[in-house]
């Protein structure tokens, strides 16, 4: 996740909150922040021909995207990635492991690249495989430069989504691993739709422990 910058807090009224004219006068501003940027997404174009890359390079960062280019899946490996939204263009036959074996080392790690795969000799099963996989798309080159843009959309969007889940998740969690375990015992039976008098005769609690409990994981859980 991006780190938030610097930002100053500021009321409505254009105040900042230790302003002297602010703390002397009864104003109640509504506090608001400036928006964070998005950090700046990247595709990764990995190709054994210099100029396939070269070519796929130019077009996105001539709309204003950024790129980075190997001529390998074991280059492309051993670099360390900015985590920022991404998508990788990756051609299918490649020295070494091929980009459908790629695909599925990425998958076996937990990597969440969507990938949009390029080819001058794919075929049916070629296609379904990596499809099946969670390719973005499946392009035979020569493709066209539209379609490839719209790939490389299309998988920024959906790693912007991922990153998204995946940073309310992590926020769940870290919440949930506030609770004790007796907050954690109330708050199962809570979800499953149990009240208060009925928690408490799972557990051996008297109501009144069970509603503090409940409280405390309303809190915690906000």
């Amino acid at each position: 996740s991006a780190v938030p910058l610097s930002r100053h807090m500021r009321g409505s009224c254009g105040l900042r909150h230790d302003h002297p004219a602010a703390r002397s006068s009864n104003l109640h501003c509504r506090h608001r922040t400036d928006p964070m940027p998005e950090p700046r997404p990247i595709i990764f174009i990995v190709d054994d021909d210099a100029s396939v890359r070269d070519a796929i390079s130019n077009l996105l960062e001539a709309v204003g995207l950024r790129t980075k280019s190997f001529a390998s899946t074991e280059a492309f490996w051993k670099e360390q990635r900015p985590d920022v939204p991404s998508c990788l263009v990756l051609d299918v036959r490649l020295p070494g492991a091929s980009g459908l074996e790629f695909q599925q080392t990425l998958i076996k790690h937990g990597i969440s690249v969507p990938i949009i795969f390029i080819t001058a000799h794919g075929d049916v099963p070629m296609t379904s495989r990596a499809m099946k996989a969670g390719a973005i798309e499946f392009l035979m080159k020569p493709f066209q430069k539209d379609d490839l843009l719209a790939a490389v959309r299309q998988g920024l969007d959906r790693d912007r989504v991922r990153r998204e889940q995946d940073a309310e998740v992590a926020a769940l969690k870290a919440k949930l691993a506030q609770l004790s375990q007796r907050e954690r015992e109330v708050m199962d039976l809570v979800v499953t739709g149990l009240i208060n008098k009925e928690v408490g005769a799972r557990l051996g609690l008297s109501e009144v422990t069970v509603k503090i409990h409940r409280g405390r994981v309303m809190q915690k859980m906000e």
